[in-house]
């Protein structure tokens, strides 16, 4: 690789944030947390849960990180694995088709036949580059999933039989996204795996967000995890497929399948998640056994920082069974959800999709518009992305509304399971009164001027305030003891599902939205009058009138292309 795309790449990542804006980071030098690690002798449950404990941010202490950036031990945003052979994809450009409000159901649109260039837009819809931008001597690039910090620790991997103009054999292969190319990591000496479905693998590489963030990487980690389902299962139904999370490995049957079992330090990959992506349903029984694994993983820091509490929550919440979650998902279709007729199409959305740095203060929304967007975040019966979970929602939202049309700003709740309406009112402090709302639960909980309070919910982020409405997303903990720590992982996930939902949502609704990692889990609890015996806050989320840095010039996502994989020796 040249010294100018070397250069390049070490400016990639922690410029320009995703989950937490820079102007609300953490204190230089936040004190430490006086928790302890978790003991090893305790059950795998105390032990996660001791680690969301142990990780939580307070006003004047926040969970543990180092309080500086160490530049040179930055990491390298792509995962390159050298000694294997790569194959080029072709660019796939986002146009108007399909539209976009056709991807949200299953069936509606018509299956494209597996071929290399309906896997490429699957790739390059979910995974991708979509845009990179420059100021000054700084370049990064900008992806279709969003991520904590632009750090990006999810990994792709691509299980597939023979594709016509890919390959002749069933294969392992590992998405690199800056060269657009597949890796072929191994081959499939058996695979009953049907002609036009692909297996879609995903791990993460917690160091690259334990760089910037401490501790509290992991929470990161498994919202991107999210955040990468959605894409995934939102790129798929554009091409009329359907995608589901499989269980039927657990995590060490996972990486054995991807050849990631062989890493070991701290730049190794953990085993995720497994998605089937097809016109069909999963077909039972699949059958896969990989060959000898080609290629070494090149390092991505020279030097690395030890998080002890991360290995042992990623520990804990390692899946060890196959058994499926016993809560399957609702059968009945989201109130008052319709396909419209938005004159855009969804792969533009896709691709265009930013995290706001900062909101206007000023900007509003319509109550209609404001109901559709809660509506896209329901999980009804094949309502895409969140039919590709096997479950019933366990995430449910605390809304602080600002600035929504003939809607009094103030607290609201929306479950988001009608059958948890009377667990989780149970644990409010207070009466919530339901609002009309085309058939959603929503709740009036306190009318109130709330923006003050959300941004001290939010680390002290103006950002929370400035929005139309900002979110706190509640997790039911209880779940970890019926299925097992690893749920853990799985409450996060649904939780990136619901706000890379929020994204699109806000980007079709021609404002934005962004994720907010750095929030008080307490005074987020305490807002809401919520008892934390049960349920947890997991994540925020802010929407409204975004205000650009005109300091930044946006460029093309593959200009580089050409001269990238020549470097890589693709010819």
């Amino acid at each position: 690789m040249s010294r100018r795309v070397r250069r390049l790449l070490r400016r990639l990542s922690g410029r320009a944030p995703d989950t937490t804006p820079p102007r609300a980071s953490p204190p230089e030098n936040p004190p430490a947390s006086p928790a302890r690690s978790p003991r090893e002798d305790l059950d795998p449950v105390a032990v996660i849960t001791a680690y969301h404990d142990r990780t939580r941010h307070f006003p004047g202490r926040y969970a543990r990180a180092l309080g500086f950036l160490d530049w040179d031990s930055q990491p390298d945003p792509f995962r390159w694995f050298d000694g294997c052979p790569r194959v080029a994809l072709p660019v796939v450009p986002p146009t108007d088709t399909p539209p976009y409000e056709a991807a949200f159901l299953e069936g509606h649109l018509p299956p494209r036949p597996l071929d290399a260039d309906s896997l490429a837009q699957l790739l390059g819809d979910a995974l991708g580059l979509s845009a990179w931008k420059e100021t000054g001597d700084a370049r990064w690039a900008l992806r279709v999933d969003p991520s904590s910090g632009n750090l990006h620790p999810t990994e792709g991997y691509v299980i597939c039989g023979a594709i016509a103009g890919l390959t002749e054999a069933p294969a392992v292969w590992h998405y690199q996204p800056f060269l657009h190319a597949l890796e072929r990591r191994a081959p499939l000496q058996q695979s009953t795996l049907p002609p036009q479905a692909v297996l879609i693998g995903l791990t993460s590489i917690p160091w690259r967000e334990s760089w910037k963030y401490g501790e509290r990487a992991f929470r990161y980690c498994q919202h991107d995890l999210g955040h990468v389902i959605g894409t995934v299962a939102l790129a798929a139904a554009a091409l009329g497929w359907r995608t589901r999370l499989l269980l039927d490995r657990d995590d060490r049957a996972l990486s054995e399948l991807l050849g990631t079992d062989v890493q070991v330090g701290p730049e190794a990959e953990l085993p995720e998640a497994l998605l089937w992506v097809g016109p069909e349903l999963p077909a039972e029984n699949v059958v896969l056994e990989r060959g000898e694994v080609a290629g070494r993983p090149r390092a991505l820091s020279p030097e690395h920082q030890d998080w002890d509490v991360i290995d042992q929550a990623a520990a804990a919440s390692t899946r060890t069974t196959t058994a499926p979650p016993t809560n399957p998902p609702l059968a009945t279709p989201t109130p008052g959800l319709e396909i419209g007729s938005a004159p855009f199409g969804l792969r533009r959305i896709v691709h265009q999709r930013r995290s706001a740095v900062d909101l206007d203060g000023r900007t509003g929304i319509e109550r209609d518009a404001f109901l559709q967007i809660l509506r896209k975040v329901w999980a009804g019966a094949g309502q895409v992305p969140f039919s590709t979970l096997p479950w019933r929602p366990k995430i449910h939202l605390g809304l602080m509304v600002h600035r929504v049309a003939d809607l009094q700003p103030g607290l609201y709740l929306l479950p988001r399971d009608p059958d948890a309406i009377d667990d989780l009112w149970a644990a409010v402090d207070g009466s919530p009164e339901p609002v009309d709302a085309g058939g959603l639960p929503l709740h009036l909980l306190r009318a109130a001027d709330v923006r003050q309070h959300a941004a001290g919910a939010s680390c002290g982020q103006a950002i929370a305030a400035d929005g139309c409405f900002a979110v706190a997303m509640f997790a039911d903990f209880d779940v970890l003891d019926r299925w097992g720590p690893w749920a853990w992982r799985w409450l996060h996930w649904e939780a990136g599902l619901v706000g890379q939902a929020l994204y699109l949502e806000a980007e079709a609704s021609g404002i934005r939205g962004t994720g907010i990692g750095c929030f008080f889990d307490a005074v987020s609890q305490d807002l809401f009058g919520l008892s934390p015996a049960r349920f947890r806050v997991v994540y925020h989320f802010t929407v409204g009138g975004p205000v650009d840095d005109t300091r930044l010039q946006t460029l093309p996502p593959y200009a580089h292309l050409d001269e990238a994989r020549a470097t890589a020796g693709m010819g």
